[in-house]
């Protein structure tokens, strides 16, 4: 049986786990001093903790949700609740009234829905950001089918390059269940990818003309090759990745202009509407519309065929241009799709005139261009995220490292996510990269027999050694103005670091003393530290008495230190960790606290340094409108993003909760005092 609790609550925030676990403490201790029981689930960037059961939410006698992120509100419909952005309940007198409101919800629904409606935070996101969003939903579901369908499928060209075919020579059923189990999880990408864009805007009634809508487009619109007219059992030709992301928006936004549509249908309708209305109309208006684009793009794919082929015996200069940047301009898209259905043409077309042919010449050596063009891209990505690693967040160079593979094995949408985040300049890189490789691919003479595959076909590649140095230059040069690009836009975070005015020196520090000539430098190894220095914030980390100009200039401070205590080695890369951080949202929290926090690969070891200014840090937004008295700073190795990072965070966020404690550390003129205070809250 489920335990019951008088209150339940849901917090959550769109950045860190600060404001979220701030809320669920004072939640908690407002219940408490009601004499309530409450259970509170928390969003945060670790995901959702502490999470409430059905019957939890069946028992409950009010629901308190505190967030400004999607916590799944629907499964608290019929039960008394109040709604608020979770500033709103991030000290125990406002979670307290929020209790009470919710209590009260019972005698007077309509009233608590009105004041939740009108503490609802104002939205500030914008419509870009919103579509970006959504893009990046489809991506990332959809990731994870070509990482599975494309290996599978260039492991299946192990045992050969027809051993799929049951009629070739070489084959071999393993290696053909391979290429069927590949190639659906393939197949499936698009279908997923518009689908989930679709489910990001519609919810879950989009995912019906989501997965339609991203079906046409691998399939296009049929037409009978005899009649020409349209024709349920004719072939079509799909529009790729750039369809589904077309497929995507729009069945969103058509179920976002049904729920309007039909909003004034009788409230017991609601079931019709979603097991019938939404599904039958949204399929019907979004198929129509996908097939009509459809139409057109068999005239557009063709053309881009011809062209391909008029190009063949040109040289290989213009040749190798077009291939490389057909292939690039899209990752998979149509374009692409033009040039490789080309080159697979030209291939089966040379295969079987047999070897020796000038057919069998021109195809292999097409398609090795179009393969060089395609495995080129996401090496790019590999190459720019390990030499310029401090310049790419963790998320974006874990999926360069993977793209390590999906470029061996010919899978050229692992680089989707990197193009569609900075289309200009990373598209423009990818196409040069791609026709460099092209081009020196046709120039050193280079056949490619097997149409995908990546590097596991070389046994069968005539001028492998070749081939492979045609596509290490592309990545070389592709990963090298990557590189320089995301330098270039890291740099731009500096510029607040390098206008901001210049920190105090140690020795006018108040509380500075001179060191002694023969000191000792800071190690960088904790094991190697004084016993007092293993906990995260020893009496050296803090600093008393400061007059600092602003926000900018503390965290300017805090990075300079950082460096002279050996927790990091270098303060500008630290200091535009921090201003990247204030730029999601500021750090700054009630009674005079902030929480800046940076997650650095400069940093060697996960630290905390305090900084106390009593005349105030100006320019520090606070919840409250306080100015900041007392920054605690929480310095984290970059790797311990997900571990160390969220678990200070998260007792900074609640020790500041404790009235003692903020008692504590805002009234202590000792940094040793100061040091033990918060230490026992993060042991």
């Amino acid at each position: 049986m489920a335990q019951q609790f008088d209150i339940i609550a849901a917090t959550g925030c769109p950045t860190g786990i600060a404001h979220t676990f701030m809320a669920k403490e004072a939640l908690e201790k407002a219940a408490a001093e009601r004499g309530l029981t409450i259970k509170v689930e928390t969003h945060g960037q670790v995901g959702v903790e502490n999470g409430l059961s059905a019957g939890e939410i069946a028992a409950a006698r009010a629901v308190v949700v505190a967030a400004d992120k999607d916590v799944s509100a629907e499964r608290f419909a019929g039960k008394p609740m109040v709604s608020v952005g979770v500033s709103k309940a991030l000290s125990v007198e406002a979670a307290g009234a929020l209790i009470d409101r919710a209590l009260a919800a019972k005698a007077d629904p309509s009233a608590v829905a009105a004041q939740a409606a009108e503490d609802a935070p104002e939205e500030k996101e914008s419509f870009g950001h919103q579509l970006y969003k959504h893009l990046m939903n489809g991506v990332s579901h959809m990731l994870v089918f070509v990482v599975a369908g494309g290996v599978l499928t260039a492991l299946s060209f192990l045992w050969g390059i027809t051993s799929f075919d049951s009629t070739a020579a070489d084959y071999n059923s393993f290696a053909a269940m391979l290429k069927i189990i590949g190639g659906i999880a393939m197949n499936l990408m698009v279908p997923v990818l518009s689908a989930y864009i679709a489910e990001s805007i519609g919810k879950r009634p989009a995912l019906v003309p989501g997965f339609v809508a991203g079906m046409i487009a691998i399939q296009g619109l049929p037409v009978n090759a005899a009649t020409g007219m349209i024709d349920a059992g004719g072939a079509g030709v799909g529009f790729g990745f750039l369809g589904g992301i077309v497929g995507g928006f729009l069945s969103g936004y058509v179920i976002l202009l049904l729920e309007k549509v039909f909003s004034k249908l009788p409230a017991n309708l609601n079931g019709l509407k979603a097991i019938f209305l939404y599904p039958l109309f949204s399929t019907l208006i979004v198929g129509l519309v996908m097939l009509g684009i459809s139409g057109p793009m068999v005239t557009i794919n063709n053309a881009m065929m011809d062209f391909l082929r008029s190009l063949q015996h040109a040289g290989a200069i213009p040749l190798g241009i077009a291939i490389g940047c057909m292939c690039a301009v899209d990752m998979g898209g149509p374009v692409n799709k033009a040039a490789y259905v080309t080159g697979t043409m030209l291939l089966g077309a040379g295969l079987e005139a047999g070897v020796g042919t000038p057919e069998y010449a021109d195809g292999t050596a097409f398609m090795a261009a179009v393969s060089a063009a395609c495995i080129v891209p996401p090496l790019v990505t590999s190459f720019a995220v390990i030499v310029g690693k401090k310049y790419f967040s963790q998320e974006d160079h874990d999926a360069g490292i993977v793209n390590i593979i999906l470029g061996c094995t010919h899978i050229t949408e692992g680089a989707i996510p990197f193009m569609t985040k900075n289309i200009w300049p990373v598209m423009p890189i990818m196409m040069l990269s791609s026709a460099l490789a092209s081009v020196l691919t046709l120039l050193l003479g280079v056949h490619v027999p097997a149409p995908h595959g990546g590097f596991l076909v070389l046994p069968v590649v005539d001028g492998g050694i070749q081939w492979v140095l045609a596509i290490l230059a592309g990545t070389v040069v592709g990963g090298i103005l990557f590189t320089v690009f995301k330098k270039h836009e890291w740099a731009r975070g500096q510029r607040a670091f390098e206008a901001s005015p210049a920190m105090p020196a140690a020795a006018e520090r108040p509380d500075a003393s001179p060191e002694p000539a023969d000191a000792p430098a800071p190690s960088a190894d904790p094991a190697s530290e004084p016993a007092e220095v293993q906990d995260f914030v020893s009496a050296d980390n803090v600093f008393l008495g400061l007059d600092l100009a602003g926000r900018d200039d503390a965290l300017s401070f805090v990075s300079n230190e950082a460096v002279k205590l050996g927790i990091a080695d270098d303060a500008d890369e630290l200091m535009a960790a921090f201003l990247k951080r204030e730029d999601e949202g500021s750090t700054g929290m009630m009674d005079g606290f902030a929480i800046p926090h940076a997650k650095a690969a400069t940093v060697k070891r996960a630290a905390v340094v305090v900084v106390k200014d009593d005349g105030g840090i100006e320019g520090w937004e606070s919840m409250d409108g306080a100015p900041v008295n007392v920054a605690i700073a929480l310095l984290i190795p970059e790797s311990q993003a997900g571990t160390t990072h969220l678990k200070l965070l998260s007792k900074v966020a609640e020790a500041l909760m404790d009235d003692e404690f903020r008692s504590t550390v805002k009234s202590a003129d000792d940094a040793q005092e100061i040091a033990g205070a918060i230490n026992a809250r993060l042991g």
